[in-house]
């Protein structure tokens, strides 16, 4: 006989939807929150069957792992510089637009802002026009493009393509694959498109050069705003290219001149004003956790140390408070405690930065 909890899975198990890929993407955006999962004590757990326990550990391993979005004082600084920049998608087809980059160090939740930007105005443009065109294609407001290592020209047009599910032949020509991207977001009625890990271009290489300046031929051409996110563009000079004597490259120059960096920044403990924004951020986290023996205070009286072993990255205290729930819930001692912070493990860049620190 079935019991509450795996009921509950069956309807609010991890999703597994790609978001390169319009299906997926669709179903990323029409996803609801998930039903709420009660937070039992321990006598209500010790009067569950074995397996009613272990159904209700899974669900909070679920629960636990997909914590609500806080919208932190980055992300709000985040969507107010994407908001100036997507005010000139309102521009008609004759006029050029602007691009954001989010550019910041590694795991501070800046393919988050994008993915969930986009997913807000996916769904206004759905409310104003529709999920249909009108000649009756399918609307597709948003298109999300991750790149990967060494992308060349041809490798981002399939990847476009791949996302409208668009059959790219294997003996297409470059010019052919361009045909067949702007074919589809004109018909889609795209109005954005996030390129996701900016820094996977080389523009020292000629690839790179044709990927930056195919970018720029799209803007050109298309009436759609770029996204991109990026790591460390700042220090590879993205932003400054061209700004100051003969650029090293003109096709990275004009891409600089064109967009407005959106940065985002770790937390910081230095000033009054960074200590209080750390623990709202923890208190909005510690009021998601289902812990039978966890005190109201569980994340935020260890405000210091978890900063200390996660550098302030959003990322990577997400991550640690996914591996310290589960220690809590494995060991049996349903709190985060310090026994459990030192038994819960960090991701390699966290736990090196957090020893050198001491």
């Amino acid at each position: 006989m079935s019991n509450p909890w795996a009921t509950w899975l069956r309807s609010n198990d991890r999703q597994s939807y790609v978001l390169a890929d319009k299906i997926g993407w669709d179903a990323f955006v029409n996803s609801a929150a998930r039903d709420p999962l009660p937070a039992l004590s321990r006598a209500e757990m010790g009067a569950l069957s074995s397996e009613a326990l272990e159904d209700y550990n899974a669900a909070r391993a679920v629960w636990h792992a997909n914590p609500a979005a806080v919208r932190t004082s980055q992300v709000a600084a985040a969507y107010s510089v994407i908001d100036q920049v997507m005010a000139g998608n309102h521009r008609d087809g004759d006029r050029l637009r602007g691009a954001v980059v989010i550019d910041s160090e590694p795991a501070l939740g800046k393919t988050t802002i994008a993915t969930r930007y986009g997913r807000d105005f996916h769904r206004r443009i759905y409310r104003r026009y529709g999920a249909t065109t009108d000649t009756g294609s399918q609307r597709l407001p948003v298109v999300y493009v991750p790149l990967r290592s060494a992308t060349t020209l041809k490798d981002l047009n399939k990847q476009i393509l791949k996302f409208y599910r668009h059959p790219a032949g294997s003996r297409d020509t470059k010019a052919d694959l361009v045909a067949l991207v702007v074919d589809a977001v004109t018909t889609g009625e795209t109005r954005l498109i996030i390129i996701d890990d900016l820094h996977f271009v080389d523009y020292s290489h000629r690839d790179g050069k044709a990927v930056a300046n195919h970018l720029k031929g799209l803007a050109n051409a298309l009436p759609v705003t770029f996204m991109y996110t990026g790591v460390g563009l700042l220090e590879r000079r993205f932003f400054t290219e061209g700004t100051q004597g003969k650029p090293k490259s003109v096709e990275v120059a004009q891409m600089a001149r064109r967009t407005t960096r959106c940065a985002v920044a770790p937390f910081t403990l230095s000033t009054d004003a960074g200590f209080r924004a750390w623990v709202d951020l923890l208190a909005a986290l510690q009021s998601q956790l289902l812990l039978a023996d966890a005190p109201p205070d569980v994340l935020t009286r260890h405000a210091r140390e978890l900063f200390r072993r996660t550098q302030g990255r959003i990322g990577s205290l997400t991550g640690l408070l996914e591996h310290a729930c589960h220690v809590a819930v494995a060991t049996g001692i349903e709190d985060i405690n310090a026994d459990v912070l030192s038994m819960s493990v960090a991701d390699n860049a966290s736990e090196t930065s957090a020893a050198a620190a001491g």
